[in-house]
């Protein structure tokens, strides 16, 4: 039952009744209302946006952020795997398969190149994960490249390989003359006496003297480029082509036993021992040139000779004696 209140009437000294109006009753109740429902919706706004207070659709968004976060740092732990493949791949690469293969390192600036100025993740920007996403996707790029690179390289690698056996057959490897068919190393290569003038001077092959007749052998696959006596003080002489910057030089031959344009086999007979054009015995002179440039013949004679042979061949070839031609 709702209390009645009253008020005091000084003019009429007495007590009277408080008379509420019903609109203002109404207003009362309405404005209390409003009230509340708007504390009530203020409240809820400040309890959805705490910490605290989480929906359902919160709590499964949060759990599959999560999950997207434990799957980029596996992700990155199997890149991280990864990139030590490639590192080893490419250490190999560059310090076994190109240096067997005589071929040039593919420096870091070039495998580990950027991408340029271009933002390309301007699209992966203004997120609350950017910064893992970005970094992830930078590394799949870097990685990416990196196996392209190398994927290229070894394609050269394979190219080189299959013609290694090509490279290997084309280079100068075994004396001309046999051993057995030696007389002695007359002359090795480097400065010797002239016979003719007795000066001291470059000699920029090896004599081998034997016997007029012998036979004297092709030391690399090629083609012979010259079987003639065109060039002065090496009589008779033929010249082959093998290669990869190789050509070998066989002069005062007695006679031929190829010609110009033949193409000849490791071990062929091209012709044979004799003492023609500025020549002071029966000798082969030897030489071996490799991109345009005379090197000395010794290097190369692995072929057909074994260690205490070749070790006895170098003691006599760095005599300074005199040359026969």
């Amino acid at each position: 039952m709702a209390k009645v209140k009253y008020y005091y009437d000084s003019e009429n000294l007495a007590y009277r009744k408080i008379k509420v109006r019903k609109r203002k009753k109404f207003g009362v109740v309405a404005l209390f209302l409003i009230a509340s429902a708007l504390f009530g919706f203020l409240c809820f706004i400040v309890l959805l946006n705490t910490p605290y207070f989480e929906t359902p659709k919160d709590r499964l968004q949060a759990r599959e952020i999560d999950n997207l976060k434990l799957n980029f740092s596996i992700l990155n732990k199997k890149m991280d795997q990864v990139d030590g493949v490639v590192e080893d791949i490419e250490d190999r690469d560059n310090n076994l398969y190109r240096v067997y293969f005589n071929t040039a390192a593919i420096p870091d600036s070039v495998r580990k190149s950027g991408f340029g100025n271009i933002n390309r993740y301007k699209t992966l920007e203004g997120y609350d994960n950017s910064q893992l996403v970005i970094n992830t996707t930078k590394r799949v790029d870097v990685l990416s490249k990196e196996l392209a690179i190398q994927s290229k390289s070894l394609d050269v690698i394979l190219e080189l390989a299959k013609a290694k056996n090509k490279l290997l057959a084309a280079i100068p490897a075994i004396q001309p003359v046999r051993n057995e068919n030696l007389k002695r190393l007359a002359s090795g290569f480097g400065y010797r006496t002239d016979p003719f003038t007795k000066a001291r001077k470059m000699h920029e092959g090896m004599d081998f003297s034997a016997k007029i007749g012998t036979p004297i052998y092709a030391t690399g696959d090629g083609v012979v480029s010259k079987a003639d006596n065109t060039v002065s003080g090496f009589g008779n002489h033929v010249v082959i082509r093998h290669g990869y910057g190789y050509e070998t030089l066989y002069g005062h031959l007695s006679k031929y036993n190829c010609r110009a344009g033949q193409r000849v086999k490791r071990g062929d007979i091209i012709g044979y021992v004799g003492s023609t054009g500025r020549s002071e015995g029966p000798h082969l002179h030897y030489e071996v040139h490799k991109d345009g440039k005379v090197v000395n013949p010794l290097n190369f004679y692995y072929g057909n000779i074994s260690a205490i042979e070749y070790v006895a061949i170098s003691k006599l070839a760095n005599q300074e004696n005199q040359s026969l031609d």
